[in-house]
């Protein structure tokens, strides 16, 4: 299984030796909050956040708040592992960290079992549908997925 994605920038500098972390950093935005609608969409949001910079190893996120005409009002600095607490402790209960990675562990699993052999695999979920749909597209290959550089490399021996 392949993840990948794009991060907006480096924190302070990228280290000389590769083996230690990058200090990632994600920059979002969000409507400045004025309600109790406006927490339970911003939570909502911060699930999204949180699982994309989880993912991709990210530690630390930068949320500019804007008023309703786009100005800039003020940024919170947010470490990306400490969002699920922050939400269960001091928010409205709308995401639970360990459900979101207990359900994507155990559909990971399902996945392995589902995807056999070589090939390209589509998952889908139509809009308003509980069902996932996997299915085979291709018998080979990577279906322009993976560039022919990033093959090569990754073919070369140890």
């Amino acid at each position: 299984m392949v993840i990948g994605g794009e991060v907006d920038a480096v924190w302070d500098f990228k280290p000389e030796n590769k083996d230690d972390p990058i200090n990632w950093v994600e920059l979002k935005t969000a409507a400045e909050i004025e309600s109790d609608r406006d927490i339970i969409k911003y939570e909502r949001k911060l699930l999204k956040f949180w699982i994309q910079s989880f993912l991709l190893g990210v530690p630390k996120i930068i949320v500019g708040f804007r008023s309703k005409r786009g100005i800039l009002q003020r940024l919170e600095e947010l470490e990306t592992k400490n969002i699920p607490g922050s939400v269960k402790r001091n928010g409205r209960g709308t995401w639970d960290g360990n459900l979101c990675i207990n359900f994507t562990a155990e559909f990971l699993e399902w996945l392995k079992v589902t995807v056999v052999g070589d090939g390209v695999w589509r998952l889908r979920r139509r809009d308003r549908s509980p069902v996932i749909e996997v299915f085979k597209i291709e018998e080979s290959g990577y279906s322009n997925i993976l560039s022919e550089e990033f093959i090569q490399w990754r073919s070369q021996p140890v």
